[in-house]
């Protein structure tokens, strides 16, 4: 079934993960991090182009009790940027863990591999956003 082309965003205050996934939505995967400065914006709307992207999906890091946390005020803020750069629809998506889930699958690496990688796990937050966006919407019809 053909769905939407999704772009997975895990906002950081240094670095914005960025993922991908097809409209099979088979799989999501990382691309890469991009540096949270005046380039972020240009830099992602470049890269929904190139994907033909259809909806970005931003992960909302809330507090447990699931209240808006401050960062989740920021994320929001810069989704209102993004929207207004991309044209394209943002959701938000509870993304808690998906920082830890994605050390965790990166936790098998040396120390000095991933400190050369820190825009790794970033980009692996982001591919879990996506999948957790996914499997909640597996069902929905296109």
């Amino acid at each position: 079934m053909i769905r939407e082309r999704l772009l997975g965003i895990d906002y950081g205050r240094k670095r914005i993960g960025i993922a991908a996934a097809d409209a099979l939505w088979i799989a999501a995967h990382p691309i890469d991090a991009v540096d949270n400065d005046a380039g972020a914006l240009p830099a992602i709307a470049a890269l929904c182009e190139e994907r033909e992207i259809d909806r970005i999906v931003v992960g909302l890091p809330l507090h447990m009790s699931g209240a808006d946390s401050e960062m989740a005020r920021e994320v929001r803020a810069f989704a209102a940027k993004l929207e207004a750069h991309v044209r394209r629809p943002i959701v938000f998506i509870d993304e808690r863990l998906s920082s830890v889930t994605a050390e965790d699958l990166l936790k098998g690496r040396s120390p000095a591999r991933r400190r050369k990688e820190k825009g790794r796990v970033d980009a692996v937050a982001a591919a879990q956003i996506l999948k957790d966006y996914m499997a909640a919407h597996e069902g929905d019809a296109t």
